[in-house]
């Protein structure tokens, strides 16, 4: 290699030295290999190198022009190194801060009621039973004893799923989004033997929707099966939970004849309460509020459900979790249950560690 093209080796590798950053760096770059660079200007002029000395000029002046390159590339891979490093440096998080504060979670009233009835109806002996959101026709009405032309197997009050899913065969059994939690009763009962005592508590569903009402809702219904089972234990179970629920230890509680399909006979159950002056109190006055409806379990549903109604007897009980919510903490529309307005649960919600237990109370 000749001297102008080592000067210029060396001028190349000192101003790269000297490049501190990515801006110096292409500076130095344009300098030598750019459109008027000092190695371009070289490769340009070899047209008025002669002839016998151009090749050996050529070879020599591509050999810098890669050794050029490399030098840059290098140099690039440690301005690039030097840059993350610095950067880090800044960016780096000092552990030793305290955390961030953030909203706690909280638990909805939905949720601590279910907590509540787990409690207090465990305490009397009974286990939790869970079923499907879909259910078939018979488990949802026939085996309930609920007669083709009631009301409720309307299509304006239940929501039917179509026979034929899209692309799939012919259903045989009708499939409805359950409209109480009934069925869990049903399949208690089919998939044990009795002595059975559980509660079913689980979301519902019917084509309704006002202050008081909503398309989805949820239940918890309670079935007991046994020998020698009496109106005088539905009784005593559902008032020691109302009065253990409300936190009224002489809760006022009455049960007025009324009819279901699925129990005979069947009560419709009051809890004392005062109107005064627009303001609901439980527990106080000469007023009557409905709370559930209850009933002994009728020997149809029975056989239903594989057990001989000669032999054993029980009773069932059942109620809405909005309603018995809304009436213990004051709140006066069932819709924002639904809405999922963070604000309206920080103000409703409960704790997440405040877990209802029978030994702190339940209030």
């Amino acid at each position: 290699m000749t001297d102008d093209l080592n000067r210029l080796r060396q001028d190349t590798e000192q101003a790269l030295a000297a490049a501190a950053d990515m801006a110096g760096l292409e500076a130095v770059r344009v300098a030598v290999l750019g459109r008027n660079g000092r190695l371009t200007a070289l490769l340009k002029g070899l047209g008025a190198v002669p002839a016998e000395q151009r090749k050996e000029r050529g070879g020599a002046l591509n050999l810098l022009k890669d050794e050029v390159a490399a030098l840059i590339e290098a140099r690039k891979a440690v301005l690039e190194s030097h840059a993350l490093d610095a950067r880090l440096k800044a960016e780096r998080v000092d552990v030793t801060l305290p955390a961030r504060p953030s909203p706690e979670g909280l638990i909805h009233p939905i949720s601590r009621t279910i907590e509540e009835l787990v409690q207090i109806f465990g305490a009397q002996g009974f286990s939790v039973a869970e079923g499907p959101d879909i259910e078939d026709d018979w488990k949802n009405f026939t085996a309930l004893n609920i007669p083709e032309d009631h009301p409720a197997r309307q299509e304006h009050d239940t929501f039917y799923l179509p026979r034929r899913l899209p692309g799939g065969p012919q259903q045989g059994t009708r499939m409805v989004l359950r409209t109480h939690t009934s069925p869990v009763q049903i399949r208690a009962m089919l998939g044990s033997k009795p002595p059975l005592r559980v509660i079913c508590p689980g979301r519902t569903y019917r084509s309704d929707h006002d202050a008081t009402h909503s398309p989805m809702f949820h239940q918890v219904e309670g079935l007991v099966i046994d020998r020698d089972i009496t109106m005088a234990h539905l009784k005593g179970c559902l008032v020691d939970f109302l009065r253990a629920y409300f936190g009224v230890e002489d809760l006022p509680v009455r049960f007025r004849p009324s009819f279901f399909p699925f129990t005979e006979p069947s009560a419709e159950v009051d809890i004392g309460c005062s109107r005064k002056d627009g303001q609901l109190v439980i527990g106080a006055g000469q007023d009557w509020l409905e709370i559930l409806g209850c009933g002994m379990v009728h020997p149809r549903v029975l056989a239903a459900g594989g057990i001989d109604p000669n032999e054993w007897q029980g009773f069932a009980f059942g109620m809405g979790l909005e309603r018995i919510t809304m009436l213990k903490y004051g709140l006066p529309d069932l819709r924002p249950f639904f809405e999922s307005d963070i604000r309206w649960l920080r103000h409703y919600g409960f704790a997440a560690l405040d877990a209802a237990s029978l030994a702190t109370g339940i209030a």
